[in-house]
């Protein structure tokens, strides 16, 4: 049975990191359904999510040789342990007459922010779990969607487990 799996990996920031880690995912045959780095709080360290589906024996295989990778500081497999998740949704709607009411009061159910405003669009920011989002795109009539822009998932162990170099 495959599972979501989380893998958050500490590597080095230096050139061909990222390609080197997509590489072997790619090497291995497995789809990499999200993926997010950016820089941490120490200096010349990026951490990097990755979402993908497969057994946990899969998985642990695929942590233990991006461990070998010579950039690869530290690798957690996030759903061991409780966790958050979170993903940005960046929506850009038509917003004319009726429309703007109603896409305001979308915005308040699902405390999402509207961070720009024209005359004829409104740009929606949502954050949350994977579903909150997929639920608020649904929730907007299709014909008003104008651009959709998603980071993919960021994660981070609860309490006080922490992945650090």
């Amino acid at each position: 049975m495959t599972d979501r799996h989380l893998i958050s990996v500490l590597l080095e920031n230096s050139s061909g990191a990222l390609s080197r880690v997509v590489d072997l995912f790619s090497a291995r045959g497995y789809n990499i359904d999200s993926l997010t780095v950016a820089a941490t709080e120490k200096p010349g360290v990026s951490r990097m999510t990755i979402v993908l589906r497969g057994t946990n024996e899969s998985v642990e295989q695929i942590s233990k040789q991006l461990h070998r990778l010579i950039d690869v500081i530290k690798v957690q497999d996030l759903v061991e342990h409780e966790y958050l998740e979170r993903e940005l949704l960046l929506l850009k709607v038509s917003a004319v007459g009726r429309d703007r009411d109603e896409l305001m009061r979308i915005a308040q159910i699902f405390r999402a922010r509207i961070v720009d405003v024209g005359q004829t669009i409104y740009t929606i920011e949502v954050t949350g779990e994977r579903g909150k989002l997929d639920a608020f795109i649904r929730t907007v009539d299709p014909s008003l969607i104008l651009e959709t822009v998603r980071t993919g998932i960021c994660g981070i162990s609860r309490g006080e487990r922490c992945l650090k170099a």
